[in-house]
């Protein structure tokens, strides 16, 4: 990645030993499933995080990060997160700290330089792409191997005990099996991964509301909660159940008159959700792309009436663009509550389509939604040549 090599150059003088990138990515289908034990899919997009280090001979790391003007020095010999707005090098830091407790030998000092393609706010998980391209680049400079599984699990426990924040494997499990024209399905109650083919020709176009993720944290507690609830009361007469994924419908109208109208509209959408993903799997694998759009025309309604973490910004973006001539399909993309709309579509769909979509939508909520335009791309990976 030249970003990273030159800006390496460019802050220490000299040329980088080793270059790694990792892809941000888009949830393509499974929303909220993760945590229930279900079936998810995402999309590695053809942006990345991209990082350049040197080994040093010292006991500290050297971080900086194009965009900013600091330069983060971190001792290696009792290493704690650091708080403050230099808290993103936690994430590398983080990946460093995970890796020697799994007793990876890693001695001495490193300088590290980072750049992105990556675009800021729109969903893309940049965090897991941070991760993981720490992760790769530690694995070149200091000579180790471990496989996309063991790296993604690193990542997320990085993530989760060093930075602090709760996540499932989805992420760092998208960023480190990505590929090209292919979706990353994960079984996230096995953490299993497997790549569907993704029909070539398919283009995804992101709608950033704008609007923050409104109360996300207490909302997604909320849901989380209502789950669990629903779950508990299924595997009382189901004690086979291992998660509320594992229900069917049948299951769930057994225990209907037991559980609120709100729980039984969660539960619905999990159970429902999670036979979306099996089905999206077997439709990409045929190219069957209006069996495609359907599905995630019906994840977003999901959404919007089961699991109610949609809101009228997006709801308003899925209720224009699905009538526009190239959409395949539509839905919100990520927590909810705001945020964005992932959008797939085929070649015809273009800028000027989107502007249009902007328009109205301008005309409506009185601002203006960013719009980005990816494909499908690379997992993560060492950067064999380093020349800029």
């Amino acid at each position: 990645m030249k970003e990273a090599v030159n800006y390496f150059k460019e802050r220490f003088g000299s040329a980088p030993e080793h270059v790694a990138v990792a892809p941000g990515r888009l949830e393509f289908i499974g929303n909220h499933t993760d945590y229930n034990g279900g079936p998810v899919m995402g999309l590695a997009v053809d942006c990345v995080m991209g990082i350049a280090l040197t080994r040093t001979e010292g006991d500290e790391a050297e971080l900086v990060s194009q965009g900013r003007d600091d330069r983060v020095v971190v001792p290696l010999t009792d290493l704690k997160p650091v708080e403050g707005t230099d808290g993103w090098v936690n994430y590398p830091m983080g990946v460093f700290h995970v890796l020697r407790k799994h007793g990876y030998k890693m001695p001495g000092g490193f300088r590290m330089a980072v750049a992105s393609t990556l675009p800021s706010g729109a969903g893309m998980s940049s965090s897991a792409a941070f991760e993981l391209s720490a992760a790769y680049a530690f694995s070149s400079a200091y000579g180790f191997k471990a496989d996309r599984k063991q790296m993604a699990r690193y990542g997320r426990e990085a993530e989760n005990n060093f930075v602090g924040m709760p996540c499932g494997i989805l992420d760092q499990g998208v960023s480190a099996f990505g590929e090209e024209n292919h979706i990353v399905k994960i079984d996230c109650k096995t953490e299993t991964f497997e790549r569907v083919p993704m029909p070539a020709g398919v283009h995804f176009w992101v709608f950033n509301t704008q609007k923050k993720h409104a109360l996300l944290d207490s909302l997604y507690a909320t849901r989380h909660k209502e789950c669990l609830e629903a779950f508990d009361i299924l595997k009382v007469k189901y004690p086979e159940l291992e998660c509320l994924a594992d229900a069917n419908l049948a299951q769930l109208e057994s225990v209907s008159g037991q559980l609120s109208e709100s729980l039984l509209a969660r539960a619905r959408h999990v159970i429902t959700e999670s036979m979306r993903v099996r089905e999206m799997a077997s439709a990409l694998t045929d190219g069957d792309l209006k069996r495609m759009g359907g599905l995630l025309l019906a994840s977003h309604e999901s959404s919007r009436h089961d699991f109610e973490n949609s809101c009228d910004e997006l709801d308003f973006l899925v209720d224009e663009l699905r009538q526009v001539e190239g959409v395949y399909g539509c839905r919100l993309t990520g927590g909810g509550f705001g945020g964005a709309v992932m959008v797939v579509t085929d070649g015809t769909f273009s800028e000027a389509s989107a502007k249009d979509a902007c328009t109205r939508y301008q005309e409506r909520f009185g601002h203006m939604p960013t719009v980005f335009h990816t494909r499908s791309g690379a997992g993560a990976h060492v950067v064999e040549s380093v020349e800029a």
